[in-house]
This record gives structure tokens, C-alpha cells and sequence, in this order.
């Protein structure tokens, strides 16, 4: 689109839409800064940027809500000029497989509720939270959540005198049904319990990869609606969070317990999330799982150049290789740039966890309690200088990831990536076999591993 915003900002592509208008990537010709430019048609029967504009405005300020630099017409747009930000949380819920860990989830959570918790403070509510409207920042502030789309936010309260509005009913559905509260399909004007329900089926959705009433087929959208309410009104809380921690039935009960104009005790909220925090000793190091695969990629990455640069120095006429940046990992043909896409991709968290968590956990849908299931003692060997590494740390891994491993040994639910080297190539360079002994060791030419009395896994070099 050739089009320059008040002679200052030049657009580029088109990197997203919200609910009244597309976005796009923009350039501060002055600076060179980049921004975010929303646009929505000056002949929109139903304009709402400036609407939006002036929210953010009023916002602006607040940790995680972008700073609006400019709005106005330009040419038959209707034009905002906001800061540029990162991937949304379901940009990066897809990068990362569709499931987050929980560790993830509740770090995300605490701060997903501080946003909530200022938007309402400043007497707003978003009416259409989702993962898609939540972005990480970029650079400096690439750890921070922000809250964006605010075109469909409204006033619940007076400025002034604080007054709540009054309580209706036959209300449309405002916002996106599959995260909206049970009162929000039956009609009841949302007020500030509906935005933190919504908050709690986003958090299930990042534990489990999806909802019960995803996928619900209908003929129209009012039909679709009302399957949708239906097989909500139909799930427990207690069944619609099991296999997760007992927080977060706490978290929904206490949501779809608040009466219409009820303040929420936002802290106690928060509380339920740090405490299981503390309980899985985790730390609030922003280390999230995107991050963790991306430094899985860089070191794969690494691993690639490293065996084409070997295969270059033992077989330098050798020109039957499949390619100069792949290989062959339980069949599956994976190359650097695609490395994401591999079915046991769970063999690339365990070889990053060790850097990032000293415990992990994911929801298991094969059994009624994610938090004892697998307890994983997990021996890695660094695919960089290939020296074998003993690691003490604990994880807890989904069934159907075991599964796909086939190169891992399963003994009285201890994961042991015996075979961890033959997935990087380990064997082809060093012609070794790792087998079964009669004891149940799996030993090979020069090593094996076997285990101490304590139950961990040691690496013995003859």
C-alpha cells in the first residue's frame, strides 16, 4: 500500500488484523523508528478507531499498553499510529507446539492478570480477551505482555463518581465465543468477573492445546453459539480443568462465583498462581518455552554446520549426502530452517531444558494427575563437543511425546535417551551400538550407563 500517515509514517506490509481494522508494519521516515499502523476505512458505517485511539490514549502509561503517537485521517483511511510489538501468545503458542508448559502458563498468567487488573482500574473492560490479543514486546521489553485491541473495550464505570452500570440481560455476544463466560452467551452484560472467566479459559487452553466445545459443528453462527454455551454449561469446572493443578479450578470458581458489580481481589488471584510457583520451585525468570526452542534450533543449527564441515574432512569427494543441511532423525527428514516441525520434537526441549528449568512440567491428558506421572532422570550427551553430560534434573512428560521417541528406553517410568546420539548422527562417525545386556544395562564398544543406588544414571568410560 503506497501510503504515507501525516507525511511521517510510510507503510509497509500488512502483519495483522483486529476488530474493526487491518495493521500494518510502519517506518518513522525521520527516525527510521518502527511502528504499528492500524487502519480502518473513512467510510466504515461503524467507525471504531477513533474510538480506540482514544482508550489507548487514556490508557497510556500502564505496563504493557502500547504507546498511541498519533491518530487522524489520511487519504479514505481512518489511520493509528501505535508502537510496534511481537508475536501474539497464539503466535507463540503455535511456534511452540500448541501446548505451553506450566511454568509458562503461570508466568504468563501473572502478568496477563496485572493487565487485567489496570484495565480495570482505569474503569474499562476489554470484552474480547484471547491469546491473539496479547503480544510480547520486542527488544528490551521482548518479556513484558501487552494487551491490545481495545476497540471493543467499554466503560463499566463513571470516571468520576464510580458508579457501575446497571445490570441487563438480551445482550448480543460481544467478543470471541470460545473464550467468552458462560453469562456472556446467555445475554447478561459483561462487567469485570467476564474479562477474568475469559482469562481462565485462555490459561486451560495454553495447559491443554484446546478447549471441549472447539470444533463444535453448526449450519449458522447463532446455532454455533448456542452448542457452544451448551457444552459449556455442560463441563465442571473440576472436569474441565483435570489433570491440572487444583489452582486453577480455584481460579474459574472464584470468576463464575463473583456477583455483576463486584470488584474481583485481583492479589488473590495472583497469589494462586505464585503459590504454585513456589510448589514447582519455579523462578519468575521470564525464560519462556519459546525461548527454550529457540536456542534448541540455534544449537541444531550449529550441529548441522559442525557434521557438514566433518563430512567435508573424512569424505571430501563424497558427494552422495542428501543435503548440506539435513539429516535423517527416526525417518523423518529435518532440516535447520524446519527443525519445529519434527513429530518428537520433545528429544529438543529435553536437550534445552537443562539450561533453562530445573523442572518441567506439561498437562497429561492420559491421566488424572500431570504432576506425578513421569518423573524423568534424563542423561544427555552435548551435541556440540559430544561428551557425555549427567544431568539430576526432573521433567514430566506428556504419554503420547514418550511415544514418539522411539529411540528413548522406558524402564519403571525413567526416560533414558540411551539413543540420544545415534539422533545426532552420534553412531555414524563412531560405528557404536548400544544393546540390552542380561541385566537390562544398555551398554555399547566403549561406555555403559547404568544405575546407582540413588536411582540416577552415570556414565562409566572402560
Amino acid at each position: 500500500m503506497d501510503l504515507n500517515i501525516n507525511q511521517i509514517y510510510k507503510i509497509g506490509r500488512k502483519i495483522g488484523s483486529g476488530s474493526f481494522g487491518d495493521i500494518y508494519y510502519g517506518t518513522n521516515t525521520i527516525t527510521g523508528e518502527e511502528v504499528a499502523i492500524k487502519l480502518e476505512s473513512s467510510k466504515s458505517k461503524n467507525p471504531q478507531l477513533e474510538y480506540e485511539s482514544k482508550v489507548y490514549k487514556y490508557l497510556q502509561g500502564g505496563v504493557g499498553v502500547s504507546f498511541m503517537r498519533w491518530y487522524g485521517t489520511e487519504g479514505d483511511f481512518n489511520a493509528m499510529v501505535i508502537d510496534l510489538l511481537g508475536p501474539s501468545l497464539e503466535d507463540l503458542f503455535n511456534y511452540c507446539k500448541r501446548q505451553f508448559s506450566f511454568k509458562t502458563v503461570i508466568m504468563l498468567a501473572l502478568q496477563m492478570i496485572c493487565r487485567i487488573q489496570y484495565l480495570h482500574g482505569r474503569c474499562f473492560i476489554h470484552r474480547d480477551i484471547k491469546p491473539d490479543n496479547f503480544l510480547m514486546g520486542t527488544q528490551r521489553k521482548g518479556s513484558i505482555v501487552h494487551i491490545i485491541d481495545l476497540g471493543l473495550s467499554k466503560k463499566y464505570r463513571d470516571f468520576t463518581s464510580h458508579k457501575h452500570i446497571p445490570y441487563r440481560e438480551q445482550k448480543s455476544l460481544v467478543g470471541t465465543a470460545r473464550y467468552a463466560s458462560v453469562n456472556t452467551h446467555i445475554g447478561i452484560e459483561q462487567s469485570r468477573r467476564d474479562d477474568l472467566e475469559s482469562l481462565g479459559y485462555v490459561f486451560i487452553y495454553f495447559c491443554k492445546g484446546s478447549l471441549p466445545w472447539q470444533g463444535l459443528k453448526a449450519t449458522t453462527k447463532k446455532e454455533k453459539y448456542g452448542n457452544i454455551l451448551e457444552k459449556k454449561l455442560s463441563v465442571s469446572v473440576e472436569t474441565l480443568c483435570q489433570g491440572l493443578p487444583q489452582e486453577f479450578v480455584e481460579y474459574l470458581l472464584y470468576c463464575k462465583n463473583l456477583k455483576f458489580d463486584q470488584k474481583p481481589d485481583y492479589l488473590y488471584l495472583a497469589k494462586l498462581f505464585k503459590g504454585l510457583a513456589k510448589k514447582f520451585q519455579y523462578h519468575n525468570d521470564h525464560l519462556y518455552d519459546w525461548f527454550a526452542i529457540r536456542q534448541t534450533n540455534n544449537l541444531f543449527v550449529k550441529y548441522f554446520n559442525s557434521i557438514k564441515y566433518k563430512d567435508q574432512q573424512r569424505n571430501p569427494n563424497a558427494g552422495n549426502r542428501k543435503s548440506d543441511n539435513s539429516i535423517d532423525i527416526s525417518d523423518i527428514k529435518v532440516t535447520a530452517k524446519d527443525i519445529k516441525k519434527l513429530d518428537n520434537y520433545i528429544v529438543l526441549r529435553l536437550l534445552t531444558m537443562r539450561n533453562f528449568y530445573k523442572s518441567i512440567h506439561y498437562y497429561s491428558p492420559l491421566k488424572s494427575s500431570a504432576l506425578t506421572d513421569y518423573n524423568v532422570d534424563t542423561v544427555f550427551m552435548n551435541i556440540c563437543n559430544r561428551d557425555y553430560e549427567i544431568s539430576n534434573q526432573t521433567c514430566f512428560l506428556k504419554p503420547e511425546d514418550i511415544i514418539k521417541i522411539n529411540h528413548l528406553y522406558v524402564n519403571d517410568n525413567k526416560l533414558v535417551p540411551l539413543e540420544f546420539a545415534k539422533i545426532i548422527d552420534y553412531y555414524k562417525y563412531n560405528n557404536l551400538e548400544i544393546i540390552d545386556d542380561e541385566n537390562g544395562h544398555m551398554v555399547s564398544d566403549n561406555n555403559e550407563i547404568t544405575t546407582t543406588s540413588q536411582g540416577k544414571y552415570s556414565v562409566i568410560k572402560n
